[in-house]
């Protein structure tokens, strides 16, 4: 099939591609590299009077370091953060995470802001972004505003991005210290989203006890999720006291809205989930008490 017909807008900035977005309101759609939306639209699964292509614009691109954090354009590409050295050193989640994106060609045109953005629960970044307590930098007619994490995945494919606003960055808080950082998902093949899977984040102190820890949940909700109560628990416990499998079945017990469809029952993405979460939890702590 092909996509219904559209007015294309490629604008040179971030100031001219809000103004389009307030002009045509609901009717317009944003798009970077467009490994989701376009088949989408190829299905006419979505039909857009206006589509705004900020794929071109400078400023959406690059990183650097920002107050204890690492920021990131959002029209960065999945590609270049992959490659990139600062990324594997400052925020090693996120780098871990994006070897699972998809194939190689998806990365090439997918970009961090249209993975987080488009806020696939079974994608990678949203989980990694929730993980970390990452900050979505986003510009509007109005001006601009910080976004947290918590605050910005709000439903299936759903943001808290009004309609005029346009996602330009995301800030990653740069963890330092005794530290260990692991991602695990199942998949029926390499590239496709995960069945369930698990990022984990996690601190030790001089005592060999959890300073602090993230763990977010890929594919087991209508949004990325976050363990928090699980994480909440575990702070101040020592290593040895901590049963990874224990662990993991009390982070997707409480969850009443795990998905069913043709790849699992919920029951089975519960048990999945348990596993992954314990594998990857398994894996931050090897890192963090042996730094390997």
């Amino acid at each position: 099939m092909k996509p219904a017909p559209f007015e294309y807008h490629a604008p040179p900035s971030a100031a001219e591609a809000v103004d389009l977005l307030a002009r045509f309101d609901e009717g317009a759609k944003l798009i970077a590299g467009g490994q989701s939306l376009i088949p989408m639209l190829a299905l006419r699964l979505a039909t857009f009077d206006h589509l705004v292509d900020v794929g071109r614009i400078n400023e959406l691109r690059g990183l650097e370091r920002r107050d204890g954090a690492l920021w990131i354009g959002a029209g960065t590409t999945e590609a270049a953060v992959e490659k990139d050295d600062q990324v594997a050193k400052d925020v090693p989640l996120l780098a871990r995470a994006t070897p699972l994106i998809g194939h190689f060609q998806i990365r090439n045109r997918g970009t961090v802001g249209g993975s987080i953005a488009h806020a696939d629960p079974a994608a990678e970044y949203p989980a990694v972004a929730l993980a970390l307590d990452a900050d979505m930098e986003a510009v509007s007619p109005k001006g601009r505003r910080v976004i947290a994490a918590r605050d910005f995945f709000d439903g299936l494919w759903s943001t808290s991005l009004n309609a005029d606003e346009l996602l330009t960055g995301v800030s990653f808080p740069v963890w330092r210290g005794r530290c260990g950082f692991a991602v695990e998902e199942f998949t029926r093949r390499h590239g496709d989203f995960a069945v369930a899977g698990a990022v984990v984040a996690l601190e030790m102190d001089e005592e060999e006890k959890v300073k602090r820890c993230a763990i977010g949940l890929i594919g087991l909700g209508s949004t990325p999720l976050r363990a928090w109560e699980v994480e909440s628990e575990l702070r101040g416990r020592s290593m040895g006291e901590i049963n990874p499998f224990d662990m993991g079945r009390a982070a997707v017990d409480g969850l009443d809205s795990v998905p069913a469809d043709l790849h699992g029952s919920a029951e089975y993405r519960r048990r999945v989930g348990a596993e992954m979460v314990a594998r990857a939890w398994r894996t931050a702590a090897r890192e963090a008490t042996t730094g390997a």
